[in-house]
């Protein structure tokens, strides 16, 4: 969270398909509803009369993030979160968000309409009752917001890729400025990693997996599960690596010739399954890069 001199507090969002980032906080985007308060604890919103457990489970993709009320609810959540973490539960808000590199001009205003559109708003979160105006909101574009303080490092020819759970947004950065006319978007996020390990484990041993384990070893590599349904996760995520560098050189990414960025969740992919010169890759491991970019 950043201040400005007036006292606004500027609150960078990440809303990523699979976990909303603050510059201090990530949450899963799983989210039920119920009229009733729930038995348990927890990332409980309470909001508009209804109640929202928050942080179990994924989204999942839709093209255009204001066609449902979940973002919404995932940006009170994720703003109740980074206050908490300056002990406070009042403030004026401005939002600072991003989209997909592709889809910033067409999409921009709705979403900024979209996160606006309560200029008051009252809700509980974890039993902590909160009091928020929104003052204003800023769009950007998705991933180019986490490398740009280093950007003066960005000479000659560079890709970025910001590999989310969604979708893999690629953009060029040469002698540090983005090329706006070579940005792409594709829909190969690590949702579809997650989709091909738990397909395999069913075709070849008849076994259904639960996505926590999958999850466990995108991040570290390994789990400790039998070694047989090891292995078999392993070979898709090795398949799914090779298939990142595949989309890449689509778009005529060449090691000899530039410089790549990855960010997001599916770095961890790259680093514990892919073949690369790792003198001329590097993974920005924060996953809150893109959020800390935005402020």
């Amino acid at each position: 969270m950043k201040e400005l001199k007036n006292g606004i507090k500027i609150i960078g969002i990440d809303h990523g398909y699979g976990n909303i980032k603050t510059a201090s906080t990530v949450t899963p985007t799983g989210i039920s509803a119920s009229s009733t308060e729930p038995v348990f604890a927890g990332n409980i919103l309470h909001y508009d009369g209804m109640y929202y457990r928050m942080g179990e489970g994924h989204k999942e993709f839709v093209a255009d993030k204001v066609t449902d009320n979940d973002f919404y609810l995932f940006t009170l959540m994720a703003i109740a979160r980074e206050l908490t973490q300056f002990g406070l539960n009042e403030a004026d808000v401005h939002i600072a968000a991003g989209l997909p590199l592709t889809w910033v001009k067409t999409q921009r205003e709705s979403f900024r309409a979209y996160l606006t559109r309560n200029p008051e708003v009252r809700f509980t979160f974890r039993d902590r009752e909160y009091h928020i105006n929104i003052t204003g909101c800023s769009i950007f574009p998705q991933g180019y917001s986490a490398v740009v303080d280093g950007l003066h490092e960005m000479t000659g020819v560079n890709m970025l890729a910001d590999i989310g759970n969604g979708t893999i947004n690629i953009m060029y950065i040469n002698n540090k400025k983005p090329v706006e006319s070579k940005c792409y978007t594709e829909k190969f996020g690590v949702s579809q990693c997650m989709i091909a390990a738990k397909n395999a484990v069913l075709d070849r041993l008849a076994a259904k997996i639960d996505d926590v384990i999958v999850e466990q070893i995108i991040r570290t590599g390994t789990a400790d599960i039998d070694e047989k349904y090891l292995n078999c996760i392993k070979a898709a995520e090795r398949e799914y690596a090779e298939n990142i560098f595949s989309t890449l050189r689509k778009y005529e990414y060449n090691p000899d010739l530039m410089r790549l960025y990855i960010i997001g969740g599916g770095g961890c992919i790259v680093k514990n399954f892919a073949e690369y010169d790792k003198e001329r890759v590097e993974i920005i491991e924060d996953i809150c890069a893109t959020a800390k970019g935005y402020e």
